[in-house]
């Protein structure tokens, strides 16, 4: 039987134009042993911004995760999780114990031009307390894990893209 072991999650992907804040819950083991957000290629959280914002050039680099990480921040998009640091066996959010959270308040300054956090999942919103405490608009957002298949993709697309719209994110008129 495996034990729990003490997971550390990954920095926060964000600079002063980041407009939207994305706050998963906590990276999966394969994010975790890639050191990259989101890097299960089952997850639709990738496909779902290149279905947003088409482009050749993110088709020609997408397996380049610093290219995909300066192309989302070009976006004015930031990423990051609600929690810093659990106890997990596994890659499921339902697995999750002794969470301890990330110190959102940080971010502030480092994103002055930060309008609106969006919770990628049920998980993650529910630390949507201690995201509205930054006195922003709070949305939730459908989970990109492929554990989320009561979803269909062009349903979690609209979905997202609705709310890049609200924060004004460029390219979406």
């Amino acid at each position: 039987m495996n034990l729990p072991s003490r997971l550390h999650g990954l920095a926060p992907l964000v600079n002063r134009h980041t407009r939207l804040l994305v706050l998963g819950s906590f990276p999966g083991a394969t994010s975790l042993a890639r050191q990259q957000y989101y890097a299960h290629p089952h997850n639709a959280f990738w496909p779902i911004l290149q279905a947003i914002w088409p482009s050749s050039h993110y088709a020609e680099s997408a397996d380049s995760y610093e290219y995909r990480s300066k192309w989302l921040l070009d976006k004015g998009l930031g990423l990051w999780d609600v929690y810093a640091s659990c106890e997990r066996v596994g890659s499921l959010d339902s697995a999750i114990r002794q969470p301890q959270a990330n110190n959102l308040s940080e971010l502030q300054d480092r994103c002055p031009d930060l309008r609106l956090i969006a919770h990628n999942g049920a998980q993650s919103f529910r630390q949507a307390r201690q995201s509205s405490a930054l006195g922003l608009p709070v949305y939730r957002l459908p989970s990109t894990s492929p554990a989320n298949a009561s979803w269909s993709f062009a349903r979690k697309l609209a979905a997202w893209r609705d709310v890049m719209v609200i924060a004004g994110l460029p390219g979406l008129d």
